[in-house]
């Protein structure tokens, strides 16, 4: 596998279009960090590590909304590619949907999202928008 975060993205993206209420991922720190951020932000219920012999699992519930049914996340979208690597300081950090969605960068203080970056003053590589 080339690309273990795009991967990540295409999982959970499936899954919510399948119906499903929750979906597996094997696991790495980036992938934790990652759901943590997602279940602070609200586009998922809750996260679990398992740890297993042949390597760590994510078990991610996803969110719908109660009446309608509609998922938590519109879209998810993967910025930053091995082939292609985008990187932004604090005075060109992404806006996702004027404010409304979330860009997930990686930086020297660990993943965070685009406002906690404008916060801390810092910036580095983006790697997903989710909305």
């Amino acid at each position: 596998m080339t690309d273990p975060i795009a991967d990540y993205l295409t999982r959970i993206r499936n899954a919510y279009r399948a119906g499903k209420k929750v979906v597996e991922i094997p696991s790495s720190k980036l992938k934790v960090a990652i759901t943590k951020i997602l279940c602070e932000k609200g586009y998922i219920l809750t996260y679990k590590v398992i740890e297993g012999t042949p390597g760590n699992t994510i078990k991610i519930a996803l969110k719908y909304h109660p009446q309608t049914k509609a998922p938590a996340i519109k879209g998810i979208d993967r910025i930053s590619k091995p082939g292609l690597r985008k990187y932004v300081d604090v005075d060109n950090m992404p806006s996702v949907l004027n404010g409304l969605g979330v860009a997930i960068l990686t930086t020297s203080k660990g993943v965070i999202t685009d406002k906690e970056a404008k916060e801390l003053n810092v910036g580095g590589e983006v790697i997903c928008y989710v909305y």
